[in-house]
């Protein structure tokens, strides 16, 4: 033991005194740059790539997520519409599947109505009818929100009463009738039916989910029809309306001729005043010449334009003739000469327009009623006692806005007028029956309430 403590102690004495061997740094080549060189960029391609798999799960998950959540939206959005109250009208609480089904209805019947009148009423189809004005507190979304509420109203009171007074109606007819009405629309359209009831009841309509609301406008449209019939008017009070309203109901024939002033576009008071004085020298001698015999058609043929000429020149023709119009249907420059108490056969006038800077000569022909406006009449009185008895049905039907939506409830209607009173009544000249070169124009037929409507384009 003793000997080989002794060599160990002899060992690490050795190797204790060694000197160490020094390192030798080796020199890198040309050639060892470049691969090391390759080595460093593999190494950061395989970063970046590990980034870009992360970078793009995390993409993915962020579109499935947003995908997920759009989803959701619109399977809640279409829930609510389908099933959650959107506004209470009386006691029948509406989904926003059945109140598009009405906005959409009354927009649509309000722009075949009035289509001829939209460049001018200033209603873009285009643009959202939130972002349009129909006047200073309302815009056309919130005209047509009252059109509907007004128009649920009544067909919810009707078909209401209809079941109290045990009115009942099969409307499979008409349904089919709607039926075959909505393909032949959607073909005409070249959409399908599905996308026919979307674009025109609502986004989330289809045949079978509005069908019960097209029923029900039929069993209350039925009903109205109904109570029409039990306040049919007796011949004797539709002889008194009549004595009544003679101004509305009765017709004149007439003939008549105008007068118009060529005019500079920029012509001024002085200019319009001389043109004006012109013009009256001719109508009054056309009167006079009239007065001593001559032929009417005659005397408008010499006053005419040349293009004009050929019209009054033509024997068969009584061109200057207008017939059975009634009051409403005639310019307001010569309808209060004509209908004056006491006007008789031969009449004849001259009458300025101002405005036109024209002169009419009119000669009184006859004032006489149709009776077969006697109809009308009876209409206009059924209608008037059913109206009337509606507004009261509806009168205390209170609606509630349940959403939000209704913006116009919030309008203060103090000094306005009723929604839709002058919606599309943009004056238009009914016509005179004669255009500033003589052109006659139709008659007019009288609505159900007797007013009157244009036959002319």
């Amino acid at each position: 033991m003793a000997q080989q403590e002794a060599g160990k102690k002899t060992q690490h004495n050795a190797e204790k005194n060694t000197p160490e061997a020094k390192t030798e740094q080796k020199v890198q080549t040309k050639y060892d740059r470049k691969i090391e060189a390759r080595k460093q960029q593999k190494i950061k391609e395989a970063r970046q790539d590990k980034i870009a798999k992360i970078t793009a799960l995390a993409v993915c998950a962020v579109v499935v997520l947003a995908a997920v959540i759009s989803i959701g939206s619109s399977v809640v959005r279409k829930n609510s519409a389908l099933k959650g109250a959107y506004v209470k009208v009386g006691d029948h609480e509406l989904t926003q599947l059945e109140y598009d089904y009405y906005f959409n209805s009354a927009v649509n019947n309000y722009l075949m109505t009035y289509s001829s009148l939209m460049p001018y009423m200033g209603l873009d189809t285009s643009v959202d009818l939130d972002k349009q004005q129909y006047s200073e507190d309302m815009t056309w979304k919130d005209l047509f929100d009252e059109m509907t509420v007004e128009q649920i109203k009544q067909t919810r009171v009707m078909v209401k009463e209809a079941g109290e007074k045990g009115f009942t109606y099969d409307a499979n007819e008409d349904y089919e009738s709607f039926l075959t009405s909505v393909q032949s629309y959607a073909d005409s359209a070249g959409v399908t039916v599905k996308e026919y009831y979307k674009q025109n009841f609502g986004e989330y309509a289809t045949q079978k989910n509005i069908e019960p609301f097209v029923r029900e406008n039929m069993l209350a449209s039925a009903y109205y029809s109904h109570l029409l019939e039990e306040n049919a008017a007796t011949d004797e009070e539709v002889s008194a309306y009549y004595d009544e309203h003679k101004q509305d109901y009765d017709k004149v024939d007439y003939r008549s001729f105008i007068f118009t002033a060529e005019l500079a576009e920029d012509a001024d008071d002085a200019a319009i005043a001389d043109a004006m004085k012109e013009l009256e020298g001719k109508a009054n001698a056309m009167m006079e010449a009239r007065k001593g015999g001559e032929d009417f058609e005659a005397l408008c043929a010499e006053n005419a334009s040349e293009d004009a000429r050929a019209n009054y020149e033509d024997a068969e023709s009584e061109y200057s003739l207008t017939e059975g119009r009634y009051f409403s249907g005639t310019s307001s420059v010569i309808s209060g000469w004509l209908y004056e108490d006491g006007r008789k056969e031969g009449d004849i006038t001259v009458l300025a327009d101002e405005t036109a800077h024209q002169y009419y000569v009119v000669e009184f022909v006859k004032r006489y009623f149709d009776e077969a406006d006697n109809e009308n009449i009876a209409n206009t009185i059924a209608s008037q006692r059913t109206s009337e008895y509606v507004a009261g049905l509806v009168e205390d039907c209170q609606v509630v806005d349940v959403k939000g939506e209704l913006k116009y409830l919030t309008i203060d209607r103090t000094d306005s007028s009723d929604a839709g009173e002058d919606a599309g009544s943009g004056e238009e000249s009914a016509g005179d029956g004669a255009s500033s070169d003589g052109e006659v124009s139709d008659g007019e037929v009288p609505s159900e309430d007797g007013t009157g409507e244009s036959a002319e384009e």
